[in-house]
């Protein structure tokens, strides 16, 4: 069913000058808007309703936009959009590589962020609709609810997945026993070149690896293949959801 309300973005950013104007013309473009002028204002609104996405600035007194961005993916699995400052590379991969879905250069066209929020948000939303509303995944014990994003261990129990890291195992789930190389990899999951960040693929494989192998350092589920990419060696089934 198509969402009638409003798209939810959080700003987070510590300088007014940009967040204010930023968050007025995202709101002409027809999004609910909030504003946190740090981390911590950040962490506080999330005690309330949730946003769909978030654009976070990097460089923050206190709490930096990388730990926060952590949080965001970790525990919460929202997309989020870094805001960085040209001389930022190397944030920029570390922030990819713990679960940003993308990042945008100040200074940046507004057009083109709104651009980039509404490619990220189809990410998103392609990656959470199943074939049927009431499938989920089954492999080797584990379950992937599509719809709710749970991944979901052999006891039962929800195991918290960034956003990234659900688009990937997505990804290798719908091509089992595939060879997926690092470039199809990075358009499935980023949606980026893939010139950008091999490493980053790299990174969120050894993540998504210590949350569902056995030992992440043998892994039997994901396996590489040298000079090829990865591929996911199980059987894959869907199923229907539990009431």
């Amino acid at each position: 069913m198509e969402r009638t309300d409003p798209i939810r973005l959080l700003v987070v950013d510590d300088e007014p000058a940009l967040r204010e104007p930023l968050a007025e013309y995202l709101t002409r473009q027809g999004f609910a808007v909030r504003q946190a002028a740090s981390a911590a204002d950040a962490r506080s609104q999330l005690l309330g309703e949730l946003p769909d996405l978030v654009l976070l600035d990097i460089m923050m007194p206190g709490e930096d936009g990388l730990s926060l961005c952590r949080h965001l993916t970790e525990a919460h699995a929202i997309p989020t959009i870094l805001l960085t400052a040209k001389g930022e590379a190397t944030d920029r991969i570390v922030g990819l590589e713990i679960g940003a879905d993308d990042y945008v250069v100040k200074p940046f066209e507004p057009r083109e962020l709104v651009a980039r929020i509404r490619s990220v948000l189809r990410r998103s939303a392609k990656g959470a609709l199943p074939q049927g509303e009431d499938e989920h995944y089954e492999f080797e014990g584990w379950q992937l609810d599509p719809l709710k994003r749970r991944l979901i261990d052999h006891e039962g129990v929800v195991v918290p997945i960034s956003s990234v890291e659900f688009r990937l195992l997505l990804a290798f789930l719908d091509h089992p026993r595939q060879v997926l190389d690092r470039d199809r990899l990075l358009d499935m999951v980023q949606g980026r070149e893939a010139h950008l960040f091999d490493r980053a693929v790299d990174n969120q494989v050894s993540r998504l690896r210590r949350k569902i192998e056995v030992d992440s350092k043998n892994p039997a589920l994901i396996q590489t293949v040298w000079g090829g990419g990865y591929m996911l060696a199980a059987e894959v089934r869907r199923a229907k959801a539990s009431p």
